[in-house]
């Protein structure tokens, strides 16, 4: 395993390290309640730099469970040579690589060819191929323009050296300027909202025994969807759908971490939008469905181990294909990150 330094995570041992929030407070009892198998780890960030791989020095401790800790080691792909990385997968149940793994992958090896202080502001992807689960996926960096006020990094990934996903991100300067943003929604906050795991279990027994294996474990993402449609007997309903979304454990404060934990958790919910006005969904067995392309915008700071509101729409389905909105808003009502994507929706021709 090892530490999460603000150029990745870097193996140095059997635990993860982590600090708490940048004012020093410490993690309240109402986040420490819901870590699972923790441990208590501790460590410092280094530079983050193309030549940089952080040394850590002790600081402040926090928690992390272990379901977390796989995510950490997940999205922080080997680097293997200059500019070149290799990802691991994990199998969530989907028959090929979860496309928010590939997303997160690929948006952490190209921060780590940028220095420190640049932060990704907007990230455009294409799914290329299926990545298959129980295969590495390399991971090729080029180095477009580093310009004074913006930074440009182009991402392929590969499987059999065949190209699987290609990703193009922007990374900015912290600046001021004008500001606006849409308004919070008004729907409940997450609180006596069951989660995607708790609903998941009620319909076990009626689950593909892949999907059934993949649900049984523990989640490193908790999804709380407010007036969720059922997973198995859907109805036709507006294409709207808001979920509240953290990760399963406190982190470290490293802004690169949450902006790729994001990156990861957005391709989730988002796909099922655009099928609730023709009741189904992902799990509907006449329907072949797959993430196109992705694109995300991030607009201002946030922490992933708080709760976000993810709200959705889809305004348009046509020619096989459905086309999503999100937009991120922490538990304040401050907008910071936005989402589109379009999704390949194709009913089976053998059903």
């Amino acid at each position: 395993m090892g530490q999460w330094c603000s150029n990745g995570l870097r193996a140095t041992g059997q635990d993860y390290a982590g600090v708490a929030a940048m004012d020093g407070s410490k993690k309240s009892a109402r986040e420490s309640s819901r870590l699972l198998d923790g441990a208590v780890f501790e460590f410092d960030f280094g530079d983050r730099g193309e030549n940089a791989l952080g040394s850590c020095v002790c600081t402040q401790r926090v928690f992390m469970n272990q379901v977390l800790e796989d995510l950490l080691s997940v999205l922080q792909p080997r680097q293997v040579e200059d500019d070149h990385f290799i990802g691991e997968s994990r199998d969530l149940g989907f028959m090929q690589v979860f496309g928010g793994q590939v997303l997160g992958q690929a948006l952490n090896a190209a921060c780590r060819t940028v220095d420190q202080g640049w932060l990704p502001h907007s990230l455009h992807a294409y799914f290329l191929r299926p990545g298959a689960s129980d295969q590495p996926i390399l991971f090729e960096v080029d180095r477009i323009r580093d310009g004074r006020s913006f930074v440009t990094r182009r991402v392929v990934a590969r499987q059999r050296r065949k190209a699987i996903f290609n990703l193009a991100a922007s990374f900015h300067v912290p600046e001021r300027g004008f500001e606006h943003q849409h308004r919070l929604p008004d729907v409940p906050g997450p609180e006596g909202i069951r989660s995607e795991s708790e609903r998941m279990r009620d319909i076990m027994d009626r689950l593909p025994e892949r999907l059934k294996q993949a649900w049984l474990r523990q989640r490193p993402v908790e999804i709380r969807v407010v007036d969720p449609p059922s997973m198995l007997y859907p109805e036709p309903r507006d294409p709207i759908r808001h979920a509240w979304m953290r990760v399963s454990g406190p982190l470290p404060e490293d802004p690169v971490l949450h902006h790729c934990l994001l990156a990861y958790a957005s391709d989730f919910q988002l796909l099922g939008t655009c099928l609730q006005p023709h009741g189904k969904t992902f799990m509907s067995q006449d329907m072949k469905v797959a993430s196109l392309d992705h694109a995300l915008w991030f607009h201002r700071p946030f922490r992933f181990d708080d709760w976000l509101l993810y709200a959705m729409d889809s305004p348009s389905a046509a020619g096989g294909r459905g086309f999503n909105r999100g937009s991120f808003f922490d538990n304040r009502g401050t907008l910071v990150a936005s989402v589109a994507q379009e999704a390949l929706i194709r009913r089976r021709e053998d059903t």
